[in-house]
């Protein structure tokens, strides 16, 4: 089937058209179709029911390790288990630093895949909820942050979101803190797991973080 439009605005006006007016694609100067949003970015995958969120809820008194490595401290977890018939597609992390660090931390995503073992360690799940509050369905994808869990394979850094240094928080108006949109450039298959990392360790109770991802059919 061959989907044709017209190259640029329809007819001549700049009139609204009617409702229920027929009308063709349209499409810019290199073939390429113009569209807009008609809802909010996010609207179609939280009203299907498959936007899901994590985030802590309180800090772990621990500090974490300077990374990435497979020993994980102080730091969330989102993994994918495996033989889950679902991929976790990332579309934005959170971090907050409440104390300052003894030296100063390059802070991370780092992720990693291992298909015959698990993510294993004090597993305290945080419990991660739909986007559409109060009637989504439950996740597959699964969230810890806990004071030390074993990744069975140490991940790669993957994302750097920024840097801490060892300035005292209150002396700035606001706080090392990261909320970026990571647009499903990454996406968890079952066994893959993401993690923060920071470069030197943070002291303890120190760290706070959210993690937000699409759930689609392997």
């Amino acid at each position: 089937m061959i989907l044709q439009g017209n190259v640029g605005p329809a007819g001549a006006t700049t009139a609204s058209l009617a409702l229920g007016t027929p009308q063709t694609l349209r499409l810019g100067n290199m073939g390429d179709t113009v569209v807009s949003e008609l809802h909010g970015r996010y609207y179609e995958a939280t009203y299907r029911r498959t936007l899901f969120t994590g985030a802590t809820q309180a800090v772990v008194a621990t500090a974490t390790v300077a990374g990435p490595t497979a020993s994980t401290t102080g730091v969330p977890v989102l993994y994918n288990p495996i033989g889950n018939t679902m991929n976790l597609v990332l579309n934005k992390v959170g971090i907050a630093i409440l104390v300052a660090p003894a030296a100063a931390s390059v802070i991370c995503i780092a992720t990693g895949y291992n298909a015959s073992t698990a993510v294993s360690g004090t597993l305290t799940s945080v419990t991660p909820k739909s986007r559409f509050m109060g009637l989504g369905a439950n996740p597959t994808g699964l969230m810890y942050f806990s004071s030390a869990i074993t990744l069975p394979t140490a991940p790669t850094v993957d994302v750097v979101l920024g840097t801490v240094t060892t300035a005292a928080i209150t002396t700035s108006p606001v706080g090392p803190a990261w909320f970026v949109d990571l647009e499903g450039s990454i996406i968890l298959p079952p066994g893959a797991y993401a993690t923060i990392s920071t470069s030197t360790a943070l002291l303890a109770s120190s760290l706070l973080a959210s993690f937000s991802w699409e759930e689609v059919a392997v």
